[in-house]
């Protein structure tokens, strides 16, 4: 699954959510809004899933272990819409909200339920996505370091 698709999943899930404010949105215009926040281009399909700064915003809290559970098999774990912030930061979610004509509240809300999944996608083994993951936490080695820094006890 490349970056194109990956947007354009978010976009429907986004679309298809219960949330009025989002349900009439333009995917196009929401896969736009998401490739601001991850670092894709929409248009062209370049670009990646910009997960360095996910993976740089680990250390806050318990948001290890819960990005973990995304990048890792099984369940994805679910994240609080007031944590998505501090994982992609506040001013990207402020420019997805801008973007969308929608409010800060119900961006994060958005995210929080699309976060998980393109994480997860961008990272199984058949994407082309997980070789960058890998390659900004310093190979497989970089990622084994982080997962145990979060689950010593």
């Amino acid at each position: 699954m490349d970056m194109s698709d990956l947007l354009k999943m978010g976009a429907s899930m986004i679309q298809g959510s219960s949330n009025e404010s989002t349900s009439g949105l333009d995917t196009n215009s929401i896969t736009d809004a998401l490739g601001s926040i991850f670092g894709g281009n929409s248009e062209n399909g370049e670009g990646g899933l910009d997960l360095s700064s996910i993976v740089s915003n680990l250390t806050n809290g318990d948001l290890g272990e819960t990005v973990m559970s995304w990048i890792g098999g099984g369940e994805n774990a679910p994240i609080d819409a007031d944590k998505v912030s501090d994982l992609v930061g506040e001013d990207k979610v402020n420019e997805f909200a801008e973007k969308l004509g929608i409010d800060p509240d119900t961006a994060k809300d958005e995210l929080a339920n699309v976060l998980p999944n393109l994480v997860d996608k961008a990272t199984n083994e058949d994407s082309s996505l997980a070789e960058n993951l890998l390659e900004k936490v310093g190979g497989v080695g970089g990622l084994m370091d982080l997962a145990n820094k979060f689950f010593k006890s």
